[in-house]
């Protein structure tokens, strides 16, 4: 991959409250996002810092990650504690869809998407770790992670694909035809075939230079967040027995975490091709799991800050 163009940042909106994991903009402008005490928050004016607005539209009751905007302005939400839900913007009514799957709790419900017919797919980081204990995923490497499917009216999921390394950000290609699944764990991107000869199938699709999150759709282009840069050490320490990895992983979520100070973005193509790959070093806003295109702008939403960054979004190529 080329060398990346810097990021731009602008600006940094405090939103009062802490990890908005992922964000998500609205036809009108507005950006949704959810923050670990469980609220749904809709920011506006993200454009000047000094005018930006925070409002509450729901609470969840547990840990909001994953968003999708619904046509009918009800909002999808993977929550890390209590499954899949839809909450109604309107009355900030919340009602679960699914928490379970092949008869066991769902553990880590990350992000969404919903087809045209109703049809919604959902990804599950992991079977073995909690959101607080994400990074033992990571060191493990086990490859728990799924891709489920809800059927319109049904109210169990169907695990349609499962033994992902960390499975996280969904996004559906511009014609429809298949899905591109991030796997944090494992640096790439995962297409999933929705049609067509190979639909249940899923393939390679692309090799990113850090761990994908999560995705957001903007035209032709698939944005993708980089939690964080490639690490070395950790690529050599996966190729241990699986025993060393389930000790390495015990201590890991008792050990402090320092995210790396490099802030990235890219865009690919529904051929996988990179059209933008931005990145900042040594920046104050750590682990952006999220963007999302704005206006003129991109905005980054990350798992541990309490508020979004917005940047320069790039002149189209």
């Amino acid at each position: 991959m080329d060398r990346p163009a810097r990021l731009v940042p602008l600006h940094y909106v405090a939103i009062g409250g802490r990890g908005p994991e992922d964000v998500v903009a609205a036809p009108d402008g507005g950006v949704l996002t959810g923050v670990e005490d469980g609220r749904i928050l809709r920011l506006d004016g993200l454009g000047d810092p000094d005018t930006a607005r925070v409002r509450e539209l729901a609470r969840t009751g547990g840990r909001p990650l994953g968003l999708e905007l619904l046509p009918d302005g009800d909002l999808l939400v993977c929550d890390a504690e209590r499954g899949l839900l839809r909450v109604g913007l309107a009355d900030g009514a919340v009602r679960v869809l699914a928490d379970s799957a092949e008869g066991e709790p769902l553990r880590f419900a990350s992000n969404v998407v919903a087809l045209s017919d109703g049809t919604v797919y959902f990804t599950a980081s992991s079977r073995r770790f909690p959101l607080d204990h994400w990074i033992g995923d990571i060191v493990e490497h086990s490859a728990t992670g799924r891709l489920l499917r809800l059927a319109p009216g049904a109210s169990t999921p169907e695990v349609v694909c499962d033994g992902l390394q960390f499975a996280n950000g969904l996004a559906v290609s511009g014609d429809g035809t298949f899905l591109i699944v991030a796997e944090t764990g494992a640096y790439r991107l995962t297409r999933f075939w929705l049609t067509g000869p190979r639909a249940g199938r899923a393939e390679f699709f692309a090799e990113l230079p850090g761990m994908p999150d999560n995705m957001w759709r903007d035209g032709e282009l698939t944005w993708v967040a980089l939690a964080g840069p490639r690490n070395a050490p950790l690529d050599l320490f996966h190729r241990t027995p699986p025993a060393v990895r389930r000790a390495a992983a015990r201590a890991a979520v008792h050990a402090p975490y320092r995210p790396a100070g490099t802030l990235a973005v890219v865009a690919l193509d529904d051929h996988g091709r990179v059209a933008h790959h931005l990145a900042r070093h040594h920046c104050g806003f750590r682990m952006a799991t999220s963007v999302c295109v704005s206006g003129r702008h991109l905005v980054l939403g990350s798992v541990r800050e309490p508020g979004v960054a917005v940047c320069a979004a790039p002149a189209a190529t």
